[in-house]
């Protein structure tokens, strides 16, 4: 069997309007991929940055794969979260990319969205604090309903990835 190595780092974020901000992140893959070694789900410390300041997470990323077949290529999903001074949390951003398909060293900007509720959700937030939430977010992620969600955009999750593949020469698997 192949092997597929992703060592690497959640750097931080930019360009979102709170400050005080976390990040959830997971990855999912295919039926023929199976995870060997590393946390396929985690999350950053909160970062209070200054004002134009990027948010500093420094977050370890490593997965060893199984590989069976080259459906279900991984993809690294997030959900970045703020916290304000009352300890409440609240969703400021959704967000996915997938894992580059060649070995090497890649630098990643996942930009980032949030739905938009309807009027009375909007007047909700604007008095209570809560923006809306994905009921299921494996919409994030997933290629199905998205086109029908109503989104603002968020900031940017910026990543550092190295890929490391093994024996995929051996199944006849090229990469460019």
């Amino acid at each position: 069997m192949a092997e597929f190595h992703v060592i690497g780092e959640i750097v931080g974020a930019t360009g979102f309007k709170d400050k005080n901000i976390f990040c959830k992140w997971g990855v999912s893959v295919g039926p023929h991929w199976e995870l060997l070694e590393g946390c396929d789900s985690g999350q950053t410390q909160v970062d209070y940055p200054e004002d134009g300041e990027m948010a500093v997470w420094s977050h370890p990323l490593d997965l060893h794969f199984l590989v069976k077949g080259l459906v279900g290529w991984p993809k690294l999903h997030f959900q970045v979260w703020s916290k304000d001074m009352h300890g409440q949390i609240d969703v400021c951003g959704y967000g996915f990319c997938h894992v580059p398909t060649a070995p090497g060293i890649f630098e990643l900007d996942c930009p980032t969205w949030v739905p938009e509720g309807s009027t009375r959700e909007n007047l909700f937030t604007y008095f209570l604090g809560r923006a809306p939430r994905l009921k299921m977010e494996e919409v994030v992620h997933s290629p199905g309903d998205r086109f029908r969600l109503q989104t603002a955009a968020g900031g940017t999750v910026i990543v550092k990835l190295g890929v490391v593949m093994k024996d995929f020469d051996q199944y006849h698997v090229k990469f460019g």
